[in-house]
């Protein structure tokens, strides 16, 4: 008997798939994020939701294979599977779209399935070297959309097929005014369960075991994710096989928006230039001493326009998640949230105490076109006077970046470097 036809066990089928991979002049560049890590063919794998089959899943460093499941493969499936999993680590999915996970599981799972499979499929349609096992998620209509815009087309497909849960039916509906805040149960990380009768991820996204990653492996592991990319866009250089665009692209210097929002509100709000003044502190007017007091001196609002026209919609959870951390480093006496489109279709406020249940009480709500001019004029309309004003938007702004603003303003640019405001500091943040 020759060694060819000799069975091989799932584990040594999973160990020549990566070898194969390795081989491959187009996947030099990838060999560093395949080091990363472990991987195990395993009997028993996390899976989500639980009822459907066990395949693949990764946590972001590690992976798991099911044996059974690789049993049923052919070699090229196995390849396009291993590949599948490592366009998650190197995109670092499970690092970035906790949030965007949480408020819905399923859709998530789909939306970066989506975006990796097109490009799987791409590079591998003229020769067959690696497939998609049956299942896998593939459609035309996502190319060149990003994770956030698709998460958002699915969302919204899900929740109009009545899938949803929480639609915001309140009297709010006129001009939005409402308030946030409270113990609110109908969103989160369970509201992606469904029945699994649709479109489903073709792996598993270990969540639960990406958040066991301390700060310190989180930060370790993207020192790996980091340095694999950069040797492999050199090595693949050196060799003359051309480097992968979006490798490339993960290298470029991008501006810490995190850092930005950080300092925008803190050098506006809480920061230490005394040459504006307010009324004299009264902790001091017992001792005869009139002191004035700084801007530094007390926080009272922050307002935060979100844009719900557009690909925005899929940033909200991560962007919240960032704001949530500086506001409670700032600690305004109050954070008022405005979801708009072309009016503001919903106003939210929050006091400190309660922000814990910030990512799971607010309701995003909107979805026309795009005006922005709505937002300062709302403000002025019901005397909302923030000291800071902060706008998340995808850029595609009809009419002008608006007039009337009462308070500094930061722009939130998601995926547009084309847009340009006229007043205000702005910010392009980058989803993957």
């Amino acid at each position: 008997m020759s060694f060819n036809n000799v069975q091989m066990s799932p584990s040594q089928r999973l160990d020549k798939a990566v070898i194969a991979i390795m081989g491959k002049d187009r996947y030099q560049a990838l060999a560093g994020i395949l080091m990363i890590g472990t991987r195990e063919a395993v009997d028993d794998i996390p899976s989500f939701p639980k009822h459907l089959p066990q395949t693949a899943c990764t946590n972001g460093r590690d992976e798991w294979y099911n044996n059974e499941f690789i049993n049923g493969l052919t070699d090229a499936e196995l390849r396009g599977l291993v590949l599948h999993e490592n366009y998650h680590k190197m995109y670092r999915h499970l690092i970035s779209w906790y949030d965007l996970a949480m408020l819905d599981r399923e859709c998530e799972m789909q939306a970066t399935d989506y975006v990796i499979n097109i490009k799987l499929y791409d590079e591998n349609k003229a020769d067959g070297f690696a497939v998609l096992p049956k299942g896998g998620l593939l459609e035309e209509k996502y190319r060149g959309w990003n994770v956030a815009e698709t998460f958002n087309h699915l969302r919204e497909a899900k929740q109009g097929k009545g899938k949803g849960k929480g639609e915001d039916e309140d009297e709010d509906e006129g001009k939005g005014r409402g308030k946030g805040g409270g113990g609110g149960d109908d969103e989160g990380e369970d509201e992606g369960e469904g029945e699994g009768k649709g479109p489903q991820s073709l792996d598993h996204h270990d969540y639960e075991g990406a958040k066991k990653l301390t700060e310190e492996e989180e930060k370790d592991l993207t020192k790996e994710i980091d340095e694999a990319i950069r040797q492999g866009v050199l090595m693949a250089g050196s060799s003359g096989t051309g480097g992968d665009r979006d490798l490339e692209e993960l290298l470029e210097p991008q501006v810490d928006w995190r850092q930005v929002l950080r300092d925008f509100i803190t050098a506006t709000c809480a920061g230490q230039d005394y040459s504006t003044w307010r009324r004299p502190n009264r902790r001091y007017m017992a001792g005869g001493l009139y002191m004035p007091s700084g801007v530094s001196e007390t926080v009272e609002e922050v307002c935060v326009s979100i844009d719900m026209s557009g690909s925005t919609w899929g940033m909200v959870s991560q962007f919240m998640g960032e704001l949530k951390g500086v506001i409670e480093q700032v600690k305004p006496d109050l954070l008022r949230i405005l979801y708009w489109d072309t009016v503001v279709c919903r106003e939210e406020k929050y006091t400190m105490d309660e922000l814990d249940g910030l990512l799971s009480v607010t309701k995003p709500k909107g979805g026309g076109g795009t005006t922005v001019q709505c937002v300062p004029d709302y403000c002025n309309e019901f005397g909302i006077k923030p000291q800071a004003h902060i706008v998340l938007t995808d850029g595609d702004i009809y009419g002008g970046w608006g007039t009337g603003w009462n308070a500094p303003v930061l722009w939130a640019i998601c995926d547009n470097k084309r847009a340009r405001p006229t007043h205000g500091k702005y910010v392009n943040i980058k989803s993957c």
